[in-house]
């Protein structure tokens, strides 16, 4: 694990590096394409040295099958963990990804992040519309409808947001849901990176069937038609169901 962290402070730094300054120089489409081919790389990379050292047993082959689907679309996740980003860009190319607007100016990921289009949420507003423009351009938007990780004390998901369904409804395009599980809670929001987590990590990523809004649809009801599909599918029995850390709910 202490070489996964090498790895990003060397290769994430050097995009950084290069990434900003190609931000500032190349047309903004090239660059774009260039931003996501080297995040791309960056992350599968990584992804594949997570299996050959046995740190993580990942099954994510639905997502492959996504990334070929022609024509835009919003991916909604849930939040379970810090990398779950990693997991998803490593397997879809074309993605562009609605992140935190300080994630933007972090030394490793900052530069290659902005080469590569991605959306800040720093304003509702500003961030639908750079969203909506996005999509017409035959991009798959990465959006975690929570808006950050699931708190720890909630059992499948935090309340979900509005964003993702008033995105979907002003570009009319179907949102597919993505089901993360794991049997670890490690980078979840509160988790300290240098917390060893057990060995070897499970984590499952599969897609569900696309949600597409109702020509009459508010947003209020699709958010919660799509929160709904996410807590019947995550409550299914499962190797890899959420525990709850609740005393109420200790046994699920």
């Amino acid at each position: 694990m202490a070489l996964g962290l090498l790895y990003w402070a060397v290769f994430g730094g050097l995009l950084t590096l290069i990434g900003g300054p190609l931000h500032l120089m190349l047309p903004r489409r090239t660059g774009v394409r260039l931003g996501r081919f080297l995040l791309h790389y960056l992350f599968r990379s990584f992804v594949v040295y997570l299996r050959l050292a046995d740190l993580v047993r990942l099954d994510s082959a639905a997502l492959g099958r996504l990334g070929t689907r022609p024509g835009p679309a919003v991916i909604a996740p849930n939040h379970i963990s810090l990398w779950d980003v990693v997991f998803i860009i490593a397997r879809l190319p074309n993605a562009v990804c609605v992140m935190k607007k300080s994630i933007l100016g972090n030394p490793l990921l900052g530069g290659g992040a902005r080469l590569a289009g991605y959306i800040a949420n720093d304003g509702m507003s500003r961030m639908i519309r750079s969203a909506a423009a996005s999509l017409t351009e035959d991009s798959q938007l990465l959006l975690f409808p929570e808006g950050t990780r699931t708190r720890r004390d909630a059992l499948w998901t935090n309340p979900f947001k509005g964003g993702c369904a008033i995105i979907a409804l002003r570009a009319n395009v179907p949102v597919y849901p993505i089901f993360i599980r794991s049997d670890t809670r490690y980078l979840e929001k509160g988790w300290p990176l240098w917390k060893r987590p057990v060995f070897p990590i499970h984590v499952l990523i599969e897609v569900g069937e696309p949600l597409v809004p109702a020509p009459d649809e508010s947003s209020q009801a699709f958010t919660a038609r799509l929160q709904s599909v996410f807590e019947q599918e995550l409550s299914k029995p499962h190797p890899l169901r959420r525990k709850s850390v609740a005393p109420a709910t200790a046994d699920l």
